[in-house]
């Protein structure tokens, strides 16, 4: 049994996929040891990333197993420490460490202590063994030319991992201040709660955990004796649930005080949400930013939504380590939600509520009361029959906590050991996001009582209810014989309990995860108060009678829809096409763009250019010129303040028809992640309603060039090959017109030229294409035609060869480096419109009255020392020195 999850790519361990497929997380790091070098050439994302083994030997003599990634040659660049999961490896997340060293981070991933090759005993993140090893790696990165140092000996460092290498991330952030930012999934904040909650012993998953780690024999043996004492007398002692506090993260909350991003499943009785909402609390507490995303996914199986979690795993980084104030790290609070079944293999549909703060558990609460008399259930004799909820390690990526969100229960109560009490049928859809919570008053004829609180959905006509992600709440109430109230907190979940749905709450005896009482003893159960059910994301009533917009607002409807079908037409009617124009593929006039936030800057302002039939144009621009602003105006996407674009003389309004004769690749493309890439492409053009054979699917799938990953789900698909794919699709149809921003991000040199090749013949057959690139040398060699923004407008406009070979530009090279002052002499020369420095000299660009002679004796005059002057032919010059005339 493993319970490995390699960086939330999938919940399982890939070596072996029986019955237990659920998981929990270990991290390790370290010291000094012997290297094996090698350099690997990612076929999918260039550049080539290098990687380097150590087994690196900590101050107690445990050799931990470590790899280290860099890709690039470039200067100093931040760290992240990337852990794997309980029972995996390193080499479960190297795919992952691969993608963020391509992405600018030298990347370090180990095997923790008695994991892979590394040596030890399991410890359970002990702050003197697995913590202290977290250090050991940050000293080591410290002394990496390739490292970002904040100060000597404190590299620029942040840390994610999943379930155990997340606890690992949150425990080095609370011992070792020079961590600095982390992005934690699936993991617990106090293992205590987590295996004992409320004083019960959650025996499957403590066993599942255990046996996975290689049994007793590779744990610590404080650690083992704790588990064999547990698991023997089935009751969590206090000095079991203080050896694992020591060991969370809870007993260093008060000192993580780092950007913090908290990813947890929703699918999950191993590691609940209850899990990150205290940990959100206590690091927001000390001041920290703090993000909180629910996934759909979790150890019970589900869609762990692998891509779109590594992709905000890295804008955080991007944020908080690179320093990049614009990266966009997401909503304060996201939850993901099912909204039904795709197509081919059946696996649910997500989609995204975001909120701009996190509410917590339990905020504003509504009553939905509750009936039922006072009921007694049994404990029955060795608690058999148990009942079931959860089913550990039978999750995989289908679990039964993932059948929930699909309307199917799976849970079992046996009659006569429950209490249920239930509500009304509910008037209106109703949304929970949170935990419910109750109270309920317990007799019992023994000393202990242990009791598991659910709540159900149940349907319509009574029957087929669902208990939200099989998660049930434990109870151990002590002292029960004299009776005791008991205030039930239910499992946190985001639920919709549909308009005629009932509420369930259930109190049982027994459940087959945990360990109840042996000995037989009868339970008496009452309400003591109402239902609160925590209120959907941004709403802040209750449940109540129908309102009474409910009734007017249908006609209402009605009649502004009919005043709006015969207004609309009359301001919707799009401006006449220009017969002129008809064979032109694009005219853009004047066009500006300001974003409501920049009153005093333009994205784009007064554009004008013409493309032709058979041109390849390349659109060139330093960041923030208003290349991507001016494609989406172009796509219908965002609506120009002024100016006109046309396409084959129709004037672009969202939903032209026109756009049919556009394809377009602009940034990035939305894929299902649980479709393949064949069945993506095949959707996409099912959705434009244009027949198959119009699609020249083949055409598209030879170009992206994926071949045996186009039957794997995209969710597996590294950022190359989804480039690929995004470009494939926008192929689909032969467009007149293809538009591709940064076509060749993730494609490697053969890709890059093949793609180079496939443009070339795209318009050679009188096809026109417009291309976004920072890759100057490859627009030089595929396009015709350029276009040169900065700061929002025009800059230069025409065929390649005449801005590359244009004699108003110079290189002039010299016999010693020239400073900045005496560069602005240079520029500040009559005849002289702009002047730029350059790894071979000086690029001086001379305005209409300004000749070679006349330059050089200018240049004379300033006594520069000059070995030679001649035009420049590299497209680099050119763009440098366009862009150094207009700052």
């Amino acid at each position: 049994m493993n319970l490995r999850l390699p960086g939330l790519r999938g919940l399982w361990s890939r070596r072996r996929r029986r019955f237990i497929a659920a998981a929990s997380a270990v991290v390790l790091l370290a010291g000094a040891g012997t290297w094996t070098v090698t350099s690997a050439v990612a076929s999918d994302d260039p550049p080539p990333v290098h990687h380097a083994d150590q087994l690196m030997t900590m101050g107690d003599g445990v050799r931990v197993d470590t790899s280290y990634f860099t890709a690039g040659s470039g200067g100093r660049r931040p760290a992240v420490l990337l852990g794997h999961g309980f029972g995996g490896s390193k080499d479960d997340v190297r795919r992952q460490a691969e993608d963020l060293a391509r992405d600018g981070y030298a990347v370090m991933t180990w095997s923790a202590r008695g994991f892979g090759r590394s040596t030890g005993k399991i410890g359970l993140n002990d702050p003197q063994g697995e913590v202290a090893d977290v250090s050991k790696l940050i000293d080591w990165l410290a002394e990496q030319p390739q490292v970002e140092l904040d100060k000597p000996g404190d590299p620029r460092v942040g840390m994610a991992g999943a379930s155990y290498g997340g606890a690992i991330a949150l425990l080095a952030a609370g011992h070792d201040d020079r961590v600095d930012a982390i992005a934690p999934s699936i993991t617990y904040w106090n293992l205590a709660d987590a295996l004992f909650p409320n004083g019960v012993f959650k025996k499957l998953w403590a066993g599942i955990f255990v046996n996975t780690g290689g049994g007793c024999r590779r744990l610590e043996p404080v650690l083992c004796r704790m588990y064999e004492r547990v698991a023997a007398s089935g009751k969590p002692d206090a000095e079991a649930r203080e050896l694992l506090e020591k060991r969370s993260p809870t007993a260093v909350g008060d000192r993580i005080k780092v950007p913090t991003l908290l990813m947890q499943g929703q699918t999950d009785s191993l590691f609940p949400l209850d899990q990150a909402d205290a940990a959100a609390k206590a690091i927001r507490a000390g001041g920290a930013p703090v993000d909180v995303d629910w996934i759909a996914g979790g150890h019970d199986g589900g869609d762990t939504e692998t891509s779109r979690v590594q992709a905000r795993v890295r804008t955080w980084f991007d944020r908080y380590l690179k320093d990049e104030k614009g990266a966009d790290t997401g909503p304060a609070f996201r939850v993901a939600r099912t909204v039904g079944t795709g197509t081919g293999d059946g696996e649910p549909r997500l989609t995204g509520v975001t909120e701009d703060t996190y509410p917590g558990l339990k905020s504003d609460q509504h009553s939905v009361t509750l009936t039922g008399r006072e009921q007694r259930l049994d404990n029955p004799a060795g608690a058999n029959p148990p009942g079931v909820s959860a089913l550990p390690g039978l999750g995989g990526a289908g679990g039964l906590s993932q059948l929930s969100s699909l309307g199917i229960g799976v849970a079992l109560d046996f009659p006569g050991q429950f209490a249920a009490f239930e509500s009304a049928p509910f008037r209106e859809d109703t949304q929970i996001t949170g935990s419910p919570t109750v109270t309920v008053r317990v007799t019992s004829t023994s000393d202990d009582a242990v009791l598991f609180a659910k709540l159900y959905d149940v349907g319509r006509d009574g029957t087929r209810p669902v208990l939200p992600s099989q998660l049930v709440t434990p109870l151990r109430v002590e002292g029960a014989k004299a009776g005791k109230d008991v205030s039930v907190t239910l499992p946190a979940i985001d639920h919709e309990v549909a308009d005629g749905h009932r509420l369930r709450l259930v109190l049982a005896s027994t459940d087959l995860g945990y360990a109840s009482p042996t000995t037989p003893a009868t339970y008496t159960v009452s309400l003591k108060s109402e239902l609160k059910v925590p209120m959907p994301l941004g709403r802040t009533g209750g449940a109540g009678p129908l309102p009474a917009w409910v009734w007017w607002m249908p006609p209402a409807g009605a009649v502004v829809a009919l005043a709006l079908l015969l207004s609309g037409r009359r301001r919707t009617v799009a401006p006449t096409p220009d017969p002129a124009l008809a064979e032109v593929p694009l005219t853009i006039t004047d066009l500006s763009k300001r974003y409501a936030k920049s009153t005093d800057r333009y994205a784009v302002k007064d554009l004008s250019f013409r493309v032709e039939k058979g041109q390849i144009l390349g659109l060139l621009g330093p960041n923030g010129a208003g290349k991507t602003t001016t494609l989406r105006m172009l796509m219908g996407l965002i609506k120009p303040d002024g100016g006109e674009i046309r396409v084959f003389g129709h004037a672009i309004r969202p939903g032209t028809p026109v756009l049919s004769r556009v394809g377009a690749f602009v940034e990035g493309a939305g894929f299902l992640p649980h479709l393949s890439g064949r069945e993506n492409l095949e959707l996409y053009w099912r959705a434009t309603g244009r027949p198959p054979e119009d699609a020249h699917l083949d055409g598209a799938l030879q170009i992206a060039g994926l071949g045996d990953a186009l039957a794997r789900p995209v969710r597996t698909y590294s950022q190359g090959m989804r480039q690929r794919l995004a470009l494939a699709q926008a192929m689909l149809g032969l467009p007149d017109l293809l538009i591709l921003d940064e076509p060749t991000n993730g494609l490697d040199p053969p890709q890059i030229r093949e793609m180079r090749e496939v443009m070339i013949r795209y318009a050679a057959a009188g096809r026109t294409v417009i291309v976004s690139s920072h890759l100057l040398a490859e627009v030089e060699q595929t396009c015709t035609h350029l276009v040169v923004m900065d700061h929002g407008r025009l800059v230069q406009a025409g065929p390649v060869t005449e801005i590359i070979g244009s004699g108003d530009t110079l290189l002039v090279g010299t016999t010693t480096p020239m400073d900045e002052p005496l560069v602005e002499k240079v520029g500040a020369l009559p005849g002289v419109a702009s002047a730029v420095r350059t790894d071979e000299g000086l690029l001086v660009r001379l305005d209409s009255g300004g000749t070679p002679a006349r330059l050089v004796a200018g240049l004379v005059q300033l006594q520069v020392a000059v070995e030679s002057v001649g035009p420049h032919r590299r497209l680099e010059d050119a763009f440098l020195t366009l862009i150094g005339a207009e700052a």
